[in-house]
């Protein structure tokens, strides 16, 4: 049914507004265009979004996507989430577009169409009830104890590469994959292949754009992909096999809760647990690990923020909330139209897609004063929307918070000399701010 109402976009053979904007400007900033996002967040197109077209029409690449509405504004982005019987997550998925449906990828397509969040109504707030055991206070409770002891040993290890690394690949890529194994109940030996599943995972959109003519396929994206295919294969393998085990063998993880889901009376088909193996693995590994580095480069860049923090390590709960609000590590995400609507002013037409950024919409200067400042003690930085908003809201969101206060508690307590000493280099992926590269260097 997703695959069919996507395809609808591309029978209906409409390209650009139904309605005209209300804020006609063009040429602001190109958000299809995923090469922007390579520094991160293209800052300074979202400030003239705010100024000039909060609710802003983009055009898109593919002559068979009929281009979407932009969305920034903090107020406009609330809106559309707390209204999801106008605005879809099913219909259509959470993704600004899939390709064409004749070379839509066989595994990764349906997986990021059939899962929770491209779920709607009672499904999705039943999945959502069936996980909570493993969100619960008590669990992260627990779950804190031993990611505390791993924060510890990843320090140990890190002290042996001053005075320099890389602090994605030595940290914080290894924290999440170790508490995301926690979690589901796999075995902590196999995350070497959980990390270059991940890498896999975010390079996704970059093949599909070159599948979609967009891209030119360059010796770097040729190199990345020898082999792509049969790792998201194994991927997937994987996943299954797990499930499988779950199935037959029942324990107390997340992987069998989501084996073992019951929806509208029966066991979820295997399109939509393959899709739910998706999802918890970038869910559970993207925000950690993308705020952690992103953390890094806001202390390094605010050396008197550093300081401030460094002297008061209570307003740490507060700086990461400050941090995961700068760094947004979900870019967006996508809703439909069902029906013909209004956001902001903006008539809005059946089948339109309206995507929220939410980077955007966490520099708001009608909600975060001086909104590009990194300021550890802003009164408001726990308002921010990177997490999502109403009944989409991410399930794993305490999780994610414990993590990077256990990473930067230890962390600056171990290296207080810690800072970013070079470029940040992110994957081209305009859906996760994906950071690849952060230089460091510090003392042992």
């Amino acid at each position: 049914m997703l695959a069919l109402a996507h395809e609808s976009y591309r029978r209906a053979g409409w390209r650009g507004p139904r309605h005209p904007p209300i804020h006609p400007a063009t040429g602001i900033v190109d958000l299809a265009n995923f090469e922007l996002f390579r520094k991160g967040h293209p800052v300074a197109g979202y400030a003239r979004l705010h100024a000039e077209a909060p609710i802003y029409w983009q055009d898109e690449p593919v002559e068979a996507e009929p281009g979407y509405w932009a969305i920034s504004r903090y107020a406009d982005v609330k809106a559309i989430s707390k209204d999801p019987e106008s605005f879809s997550s099913q219909k259509g998925g959470i993704n600004i577009a899939y390709g064409d449906p004749a070379d839509m990828h066989p595994l990764l397509t349906p997986g990021a169409l059939d899962n929770m969040i491209a779920l709607d109504g009672e499904p999705h707030v039943e999945l959502r009830r069936q996980h909570m055991p493993f969100f619960t206070p008590g669990y992260i409770r627990r779950l804190t104890a031993r990611v505390d002891v791993k924060v510890a040993e990843l320090l140990d290890a890190l002290a042996t590469k001053a005075p320099r690394c890389n602090l994605v690949d030595a940290f914080a890529a290894e924290l999440p994959l170790f508490t995301l194994a926690e979690l589901l109940g796999v075995d902590q030996a196999d995350r070497p292949r959980l990390a270059q599943w991940m890498a896999d995972l975010e390079m996704a959109i970059y093949f599909g754009a070159v599948r979609e003519g967009q891209l030119a396929p360059t010796p770097e994206i040729i190199a990345a992909y020898n082999g792509w295919e049969e790792r998201i294969r194994e991927f997937f393998d994987y996943g299954m096999r797990e499930i499988r085990d779950r199935q037959a063998n029942p324990r107390d993880d997340l992987m069998s809760a989501i084996a073992n889901a019951v929806v509208d009376g029966g066991p979820m088909p295997d399109m939509y647990l393959a899709g739910a193996w998706e999802l918890i693995f970038i869910a559970g590994n993207d925000t950690t690990r993308n705020s952690i580095s992103g953390m890094m480069r806001l202390l390094s860049e605010n050396p008197e923020q550093k300081a401030k923090l460094l002297a008061n390590m209570d307003l740490l709960p507060n700086a990461i909330q400050e941090a995961v609000r700068l760094i947004s590590p979900v870019i967006y995400m996508k809703r439909t139209a069902t029906r013909d609507a209004e956001v902001g002013g903006q008539s809005i037409a059946e089948g339109e897609k309206l995507v929220m950024y939410y980077g955007a919409a966490n520099r708001d200067p009608a909600v975060f004063a001086d909104p590009d400042r990194f300021d550890v003690a802003r009164e408001n930085a726990a308002q921010h929307l990177a997490f999502g908003f109403g009944k989409h809201v991410c399930l794993g969101r305490q999780i994610a918070l414990m993590q990077l206060e256990s990473a930067y508690r230890q962390l600056l307590a171990r290296f207080p000399d810690m800072t970013m000493d070079g470029e940040m280099v992110c994957a081209p992926n305009n859906f996760v701010h994906a950071i690849t590269e952060m230089p460091v260097r510090f003392s042992r």
